[in-house]
């Protein structure tokens, strides 16, 4: 019995010349087709999912750890931006390769590749990032009310949730028209700061200093170091970016794909770039103006526990009312962006985990729903105050949820049956796994200092302590003993992975197909290809 065809997809460039060619699976139907001419033509169809993409590392929560750093250490945690601006890249361009590649998203990988267990419950830890993701789009949004139309807090939150009506306006118009939005916004957010940092005019000298001198010094520093990093490098990004690659029909040839993501890895970098300029900016503008000789009593009390809501404020005073209408301009660009990037990530998870795909409108008021009730619990019985340490908190989480995404983004890229001959080089593999390493190393780190000061400062008699301490240490064990079965456990064989072979590669004897059937001489592959001359 012949297999079903896969959905075809009818552009102007091949309407006059039909083709039976099958998709690789789950593409859908609206893609945007790259011409074959070489120039910026070419780059400009593929400029697009980098934006969505960047809007993550702009996002409330990083402008909340960006403020704190400046406000607490100066200029001193702006390597970590730069560290982390750096892994971002790397990264993101696995995840990118993944998509291009197989046709296929990281969800859709995941699902297939481990058992039901242990991919719901992979599931579970990409839901809960995207809600933590969400918590601070909401409550920055909320604080951008407040500033520009004095709107109480709890307020602000509720009227957060209209946000769903934007994203569902925009998706009726085409990828495309939602890639152009999320650029201007930011573009938006990247003129404000930088209009920010003439006027706060930090020392370069200092600035420079902060980005290529390493240091880690001061209480709490650990604990914004942790959080800068789970705000730079967001895992529901990892399943976002391996799908929003596939919204390109691409030639199907080595060459095709290897323009894919030759171009693919320029729009990224060029995206996280502006990313890393605004965070810059904004670190060096809290930096200036919390360290600022002229600051008064009370502006110096607010630098000491920095909040959105306190920096318009601090701005206000220090340097104009304008530079506050700024800042909430942007923080208002940057809360309803993340909301859009969000909600796609939360639909490429469901649908990859669980083969399951409901209506836009569902998902976001879904998600949104989630992020609301906590924000608006706090925003009622904590104030600015307890939305501000909300923020970290969901920034913290995301770092510690980081490793459930990476690894299998690791492993898969790594694997000569999924990628084929477009596997990672030695050097990027190296590098990606180092910078894995980095990142669980700083979360044990923050996880053991902070336990230990907690027990020490507790107020809880001998037997209590022990008791924490041992659950507290029993968790961490867990924690690591799941990392460590996610790098050690082997990937799948079969031939289903050799789906990321294209059909000149297979003609010319690829060396995939060479090796694979040299280590399994027993076992069969099937291909179902289909070409048209």
């Amino acid at each position: 019995m012949a297999a079903a065809p896969h959905p075809q997809c009818t552009t102007s460039n091949d309407a006059n010349n039909s083709s039976n060619e099958h998709s690789i699976d789950d593409i859908e139907c609206d893609q945007i087709v790259v011409p074959d001419k070489k120039g910026w033509k070419k780059f400009l169809a593929y400029l697009g999912p980098g934006f969505l993409v960047s809007i993550a590392y702009i996002d409330p929560g990083n402008f909340q750890s960006d403020l704190q750093a400046g406000a607490q250490y100066k200029y001193g945690l702006l390597w970590i931006i730069l560290v982390a601006s750096f892994a971002a890249v790397i990264v993101q361009m696995l995840a990118a390769n993944l998509g291009i590649v197989t046709g296929k998203h990281l969800a859709e990988h995941c699902r297939q590749e481990y058992p039901k267990i242990l991919s719901f419950i992979l599931w579970i830890i990409a839901e809960i990032t995207i809600v933590a993701c969400d918590i601070p789009e909401v409550i920055g949004t909320a604080f951008a009310l407040n500033m520009l139309f004095n709107i109480v807090l709890w307020c602000g939150v509720l009227i957060t949730g209209l946000s769903t009506l934007v994203l569902l306006l925009l998706q009726q118009y085409g990828v495309r028209k939602l890639e152009i939005f999320i650029a201007l916004l930011v573009f938006t957010i990247a003129a404000c700061f930088f209009v920010e940092l003439g006027y706060a005019k930090p020392k370069s000298s200092e600035v420079l200093h902060g980005l290529f001198v390493p240091q880690l010094e001061g209480d709490g520093a650990t604990k914004l170091a942790v959080s800068l990093l789970g705000a730079m490098v967001m895992p529901h990004n990892l399943f976002l970016h391996s799908a929003l690659v596939l919204s390109r029909k691409i030639p199907r040839s080595f060459n095709g794909i290897k323009d894919a993501r030759k171009f693919y890895l320029m729009e990224s970098a060029l995206a996280l770039m502006v990313a890393f300029l605004i965070n810059v900016s904004v670190i060096s503008v809290s930096g200036a103006v919390c360290n600022s000789p002229n600051l008064d009593t009370a502006d110096k009390l607010k630098c000491q526990d920095l909040d959105l809501n306190k920096a318009s404020f601090l701005l206000k005073n220090v340097l104009g009312r304008w530079n506050s209408k700024l800042f909430a301009i942007a923080l208002l660009a940057s809360g309803q962006s993340s909301t859009i990037t969000g909600t796609y990530a939360g639909q490429y998870v469901m649908q990859g985990f669980l083969d399951l795909k409901l209506q836009p409108w569902i998902r976001n008021c879904l998600t949104r729903c989630l992020a609301i009730i906590p924000s608006l619990i706090v925003a009622i019985i904590g104030g600015s105050n307890g939305a501000g340490n909300l923020i970290i908190i969901s920034s913290m989480i995301l770092s510690f949820s980081l490793p459930f995404a990476l690894i299998p983004l690791l492993k898969f890229t790594s694997s000569r049956l999924k990628m084929g001959v477009h596997t990672n080089s030695y050097f990027i593999s190296a590098s990606t796994w180092v910078i894995g390493a980095l990142i669980i190393g700083i979360n044990v780190y923050y996880l053991v200092e902070k336990l230990v000061i907690s027990l020490r400062s507790s107020h809880l008699k001998f037997v209590g302590t022990v008791f924490c301490g041992i659950l507290g240490f029993s968790a961490m064990l867990v924690y690591l003993a799941s990392i460590a079965y996610l790098v050690i456990r082997k990937n799948k064989e079969g031939g289903a992975h050799l789906l990321a072979l294209t059909t000149s590669e297979i003609r010319g004897g690829s060396s995939a197909v060479q090796d694979y059937a040299h280590e399994h001489p027993k076992k069969s592959v099937f291909f179902t290809i289909s070409t048209s001359f």
